[in-house]
């Protein structure tokens, strides 16, 4: 090893003393191939003041060891991409939210447009891996200095028939006393329910991370363990982590890539904690500065992260744990818990960014997500508007994150995975991000289902036809209210959530938002929601955040052999040529409301063309 990278490795950055991020532990710099870009990873040392207000929120924060000055410390792992020629930035930071310690990839436009683009590790549950991004943080403890002890949980919903399944959410929670009176162990046929069938606990053990059962786990129930642990890690650092990277790059003299302006986008998981991180005020810095310009919170739905709170499990896919009053960014009357409140409009938001809500129709349809009551009221009996700073964008006829294509089934008797794309909407959404803030360029306005003109109604009005395969959605539930530790009745926790949905056309396709290609100039039925097959077990019941894509026949006798109450392609267009200029116009016109950029139209085109001969080619289902 030459000597630079040795010094590279071991290189410290004391930052400005009144900062939260006080040291920088660089552990290495790499050039980017050949895209002007270098890579600097290491580590952000932090260290807050628990008695400041925007600390104070932070869950058991009084209850960590601090250190002389009376400050909580812990660390992150840092990953910085930025121009090697900083003359090349445009100034402006894309904070990634790692999905369960995932990277950033630098994409075209990134480099394109000279983002830096910065990664913080923000969750203490991510496994110590190489490459991943983490967060180390404290475990609180009593006054005394005894150990504080709780009960924690898991969900588990095992995909096939087995014996034994791994904890994973709770490798961080050891079990105390694994024989104790809270060992519990319950099953239910429904996953949206609460409640359950106990187990007998002669029928069931745990060791070492490992659940056994007697008799083994049918796929498709869902199970809940329960056990007592204890000294919670103050998983609530993860937000002041973001916060205070943020206001390292743009404020402190030592930041490696100084910025004017910073952007943050999660997706899934990431885009919960965006909406959790505003709703807590921790768009705010210690400096009672603003952090983030702008916030994208992607297929996020009206959920916040369980995140800060005692024994949380941030990795969990958390089905049907997500949503908890308020869900909508202005204040609303809750006819349930009596509280009025916003994420936007509370005490604890003095700054609130400019945001995009971007969702597809599985955050209507699933797992608790109900995008549905971002703008409506909470009963879900009428729309309500968007504060100016914020817009919401729906994608027709998609599911959580695309299929690749040519798609597949989940099971050999289940509908073909949903490939309906708008990621190119996505990237057109976070430049318009950049005009916003910096130019004032107001982005195109909200695009969403709305009761007043009947594109979203109660899942019992969806008008779905008979497509052969799929099953009848309106047999879908939300399940109920998660509950909100900053209230201290949980704000209506267990209450009914209301389901409202997009409506549907005659092909089942969605009405209202944007509609792609593949839903606007259908090749098939698009959905948002997908149940199990029987081979997967349990098939009353939804797979979580995924949809299905039923291809129309090529012609009248193959959907005449299936009942298939959806003209086929023949019967639609006339000729290859024909749908493509369909398709071209649609393009057109979502470039014209730039929601797409003038590059995308002969991708996309392509794309088109692929499918078309892709569907035609296919043997009736």
């Amino acid at each position: 090893m030459s000597l630079l990278p040795r010094l590279l490795l071991s290189l410290l950055i004391v930052c400005h003393t009144r900062a939260a991020v006080v040291r920088v532990e660089v552990l290495e710099r790499s050039d980017m191939a050949k895209t002007g870009y270098e890579q600097i990873v290491g580590r952000l040392h932090y260290e807050i003041d628990p008695a400041l207000p925007g600390n104070a929120v932070i869950a058991d924060v009084a209850l960590a060891p601090v250190n002389e000055a009376g400050r909580v410390t812990f660390t992150a792992d840092l990953r910085l991409m930025k121009p090697k020629d900083m003359a090349r930035s445009n100034g402006a930071a894309w904070v990634e939210i790692p999905n369960r310690g995932g990277k950033a990839a630098l994409r075209d436009w990134i480099v394109k447009h000279g983002f830096t683009v910065l990664n913080v590790g923000w969750e203490f549950d991510v496994p110590a891996q190489p490459g991943k991004m983490r967060l180390q943080v404290p475990s609180a403890r009593n006054k005394d200095g005894s150990p504080v002890r709780g009960v924690v949980s898991a969900i588990l919903i095992p995909e096939k028939a087995a014996d034994e399944q791994t904890l994973t959410d709770l490798a961080d929670y050891p079990p105390v006393n694994v024989d104790g009176p809270e060992s519990r162990l319950i099953v239910r046929t429904r996953m949206a329910d609460a409640g359950g069938r106990e187990v007998p606990r002669k029928s069931w053990s745990l060791k070492e991370g490992s659940l056994r059962l007697k008799g083994g786990f049918e796929p498709g129930k869902t199970y809940e363990i329960f056990y007592l642990a204890e000294a919670p890690p103050l998983a609530g650092l993860g937000y002041a982590a973001i916060r205070d990277a943020v206001a390292w790059l743009k404020h402190d003299p030592g930041s490696l890539a100084p910025v004017r302006h910073a952007y943050a986008f999660g997706a899934s998981q990431c885009g919960r904690f965006l909406r959790d991180f505003v709703y807590l005020g921790f768009n705010t810095d210690e400096q009672d500065r603003q952090a983030l310009d702008g916030v994208m919170a992607h297929i996020a739905g009206a959920g916040r992260l369980v995140l800060n709170q005692r024994w949380s499990t941030p990795r969990a896919l958390s089905g049907f744990y997500t949503a908890s009053y308020p869900f909508a960014d202005t204040a609303q009357a809750d006819p349930v818990s009596g509280h009025a409140e916003g994420v936007l409009e509370n005490t604890r938001v003095k700054h609130p960014p400019k945001i995009f809500y971007t969702n597809t129709a599985a955050e209507y349809w699933g797992a608790g997500r109900v995008a549905a009551l971002t703008h409506t009221s909470p009963d879900g009996a009428k729309d309500i508007a968007f504060p100016d700073n914020v817009r919401s964008y729906f994608f027709a006829g998609t599911q959580h994150g695309p299929a690749t294509f040519p798609p597949t089934a989940q099971a050999k008797d289940a509908p073909l995975a949903n490939p309906v794309n708008a990621s190119a909407v996505v990237t057109a959404m976070r430049l318009a991000m950049h005009r916003w803030v910096t130019e004032g360029a107001a982005p195109p306005p909200s695009v969403h289902p709305k009761i007043s003109d009947g594109t979203l109604v109660p899942v019992a009005g969806v008008r779905f036809p008979k497509v052969p395969g799929l099953g009848d959605p309106r047999l879908l539930t939300a399940g109920c209210r998660v509950r909100n530790p900053q209230w201290a009745d949980g704000a209506g926790a267990g209450a009914e959530l209301p389901l409202l949905v997009p409506q549907v056309d005659a092909d089942g396709n969605d009405i209202a938002g944007i509609r792609m290609p593949d839903v606007a100039v259908p090749l098939g039925t698009a959905t948002g929601w997908v149940f199990r097959s029987a081979s997967m077990g349990s098939p009353h019941e939804p797979v979580l955040l995924r949809g299905a894509w039923a291809p129309l026949a090529a012609t009248h006798e193959q959907r005449e052999a299936t009942h298939d109450p959806r003209p086929a392609l023949t019967e639609r267009y006339a000729s290859r040529e024909a749908y493509l200029s369909q398709v071209k116009d649609v393009l057109q016109k979502l470039i014209r409301q730039q929601l797409l950029s003038e590059d995308d139209l002969e991708p996309q085109l392509k794309q088109s063309a692929i499918r078309w001969d892709w569907v035609m080619r296919q043997p009736a289902r």
